[in-house]
């Protein structure tokens, strides 16, 4: 069976229209078959995205207005690539590691800028977007669903960073993101004057740019090249669109998917086992979102016609990497057990909860909680693998082989062979969190 028919056999037929539910309430149980087809009903057909012609648009001007920005001559909106070039787009070399500020509710981490400075920022990127003569619009989502997903505008005073950006967002139906209770705004300020770190306090962040981020306003900037630096404005992008998914009752998850022994597997994994074997999954960037309906990720994976739109997953692998011995190379998890590793994320002697390694505006404790009910009440299995065995480290072919034969044998449950490791577990978590639920167990 080829690829491509393998993996329309993954695409569900359908999306449900029920009403919006918070993170809180029980998710309604759904199928975990993993067999179906490419949805095809008119709730989840994308629709072509409307082009702005130069002129006066009384909607789009008005809505940059509310954002700030003053159209000084004209403004393009949804361009397509090949308009955009038309206009002197050229593809940008990729950055990363450009710095990245936050304000606003972000748990465990203090914001790193005040909202006074933000609002000095936000005022002169705006200022500076409104006196070019050309603006250029580009309106996407994060994630596929139009139920669960999180919209967003981008407001930019360069061609070339909205033909960088757009591909990293799903393509979203006509009027959507105007009719939108909560969309994301991101500001890209290509050309603004370098000045305008020190004018603010920031201090120097670099050559090439820097991110801010405000939980607050629901609002991302971008100055200099910062466009160019797509893992960063994908995690920041992510962390902002997370209490938006949640709220629409999807469940935002730092995960990976992918489609094994015909089945639709999410894996919880550290970035170098994913790197050895990202030609194995649907998509290398961290991110999904866990639904009623089923899973999709938030970022498309670039391969053009791609959906990445799946049934709920048949498993959930759970990664630690335990080179003592107390953690078996692959056990099967009760649903408390999954919360609960899920929870502590322990990796090389390290945690990270809930597998997130950028700022989250989510409590992990809670999204533990509502990851156990999404677990029980769809009944999905649960496996724990020790990507740092006794012997060699498991990478590539050999963690996805490892994860196959987790699903298609009998897995023995988890039985720690010790009890100073669960110590390490019990003080990290108790120590972070308040109170864990009971249920909860290593």
């Amino acid at each position: 069976m080829s690829s491509l028919a393998l993996l329309k056999r993954f695409i569900p037929t359908s999306l449900s229209s029920s009403s919006i539910y918070p993170i809180s309430i029980s998710y309604i149980s759904a199928r975990n078959s993993a067999s179906a087809s490419l949805a095809e009903d008119e709730a989840t057909v994308v629709c072509p995205i409307p082009r702005e012609s130069p002129g006066f648009s009384d909607g789009l001007h008005w809505a940059l207005a509310g954002k700030g920005v003053i159209v000084k001559d004209k403004v393009f909106r949804n361009l397509h690539s090949s308009e955009l070039q038309q206009h002197g787009a050229i593809i940008s070399e990729s950055l990363s590691g450009l710095p990245v500020r936050v304000r606003g509710h972000v748990f465990g981490e203090a914001s790193e800028i005040s909202r006074a400075q933000y609002s000095k920022l936000l005022k002169q990127v705006t200022n500076h977007i409104s006196s070019i003569s050309k603006i250029f619009v580009h309106d996407g989502a994060i994630g596929l669903s139009p139920k669960y997903d999180a919209k967003v505008r981008i407001i930019s005073d360069s061609p070339s960073a909205v033909l960088s950006l757009s591909n990293i967002l799903w393509k979203t139906p006509s009027r959507a993101v105007s009719h939108d209770s909560c969309p994301l705004t991101l500001y890209v300020a290509t050309s603004i004057s370098p000045d305008v770190e020190e004018s603010i306090s920031l201090g120097s962040q670099g050559s090439n740019g820097f991110i801010v981020a405000d939980f607050e306003s629901s609002s991302l900037v971008l100055c200099g090249k910062a466009f160019a630096d797509a893992n960063g404005t994908k995690e920041t992008l992510s962390a902002l669109s997370a209490p938006i998914i949640s709220a629409r009752g999807g469940l935002p998850l730092s995960a990976r998917l992918s489609v094994l022994v015909d089945s639709v597997v999410l894996i919880f994994a550290p970035e170098d086992t994913v790197r050895s074997c990202a030609d194995l999954l649907l998509s290398a960037d961290a991110g999904v979102i866990l639904s009623s309906d089923g899973v999709a990720t938030l970022f498309p994976n670039g391969s053009p016609g791609d959906s990445n739109l799946f049934k709920l997953p048949a498993a959930v692998i759970i990664t630690s990497s335990d080179s003592s011995g107390v953690i078996p190379l692959v056990s099967k998890l009760s649903p408390a057990q999954a919360a609960y590793h899920f929870l502590a994320g322990y990796q090389k002697g390290k945690f990270m909860p809930a597998y997130s390694k950028g700022p989250s505006s989510f409590d992990a404790l809670e999204l533990a909680k509502a990851f156990l009910s999404k677990l029980k009440e769809n009944e999905i299995s649960s496996f724990l693998v020790n990507v740092s065995g006794a012997e060699k480290r498991l990478t590539g072919k050999d963690f996805i082989k490892l994860v196959e034969s987790a699903l298609s044998e009998d897995i023995p449950p988890f039985q720690a062979k010790g009890s100073d490791l669960q110590k390490k577990y019990k003080n990290f978590l108790s120590g972070k969190f308040q109170e864990l639920p009971e249920e909860f167990s290593f």
